[in-house]
């Protein structure tokens, strides 16, 4: 098993990651050029040698309900590749089906204060904020709301929608 500063190491050595404290000792990773909602790469890192690393996107790694891989015993080459894999996977955004890429009712960007979101099948939905509140709308009819931005965004991460770029 790696130490806590090997494995502080091996992150600090991705010029791609931002290293911050959170509390009782653990260390975070962020990766601030994500495409994705998502930018925690190393989450909770703790002097005791647990920690974890995102592989929400990944297909081969054995994960928690929010995509994370318990990196306890992980030796460096396979960190250093699960480290890797999670960064690439955060970096590349799919493009949007040819169907939906035409649609006119999608031909703005999103911005940071909302926007249109798409899935893989061409469903759109609408982000606002109004009045402090976050609201989804499917067209005109109100699908969920939230208290912040970020509550919606992993909702509509985890129902598989993602922002629309033109």
């Amino acid at each position: 098993m790696l130490s806590f500063d090997q494995k502080l190491n091996i992150l600090d050595s991705f010029p791609e990651l931002e290293r911050r404290s959170v509390s009782l000792g653990r260390v975070n990773y962020h990766f601030e050029g994500s495409a994705h909602e998502k930018k925690t790469v190393g989450y909770h890192l703790h002097p005791n040698g647990n920690g974890f690393i995102y592989a929400g996107l990944l297909e081969e790694y054995d994960k928690d309900q929010k995509g994370y891989v318990n990196i306890r015993d992980f030796s460096e080459p396979d960190l250093r590749n699960l480290v890797r894999q999670s960064i690439d996977s955060l970096a590349v955004r799919d493009e949007a089906p040819a169907e939906v890429a035409s649609s006119p009712a999608l031909l703005h960007k999103p911005s940071s204060s909302g926007g249109n979101w798409v899935n893989a099948e061409g469903h759109a939905l609408t982000l606002k904020c109004e009045d402090d509140l976050w609201y989804i709308y499917s067209g005109i009819q109100l699908e969920m709301v939230f208290e912040t931005r970020e509550e919606a965004g992993i909702y509509l991460e985890e129902e598989g929608f993602y922002p629309y770029k033109k």
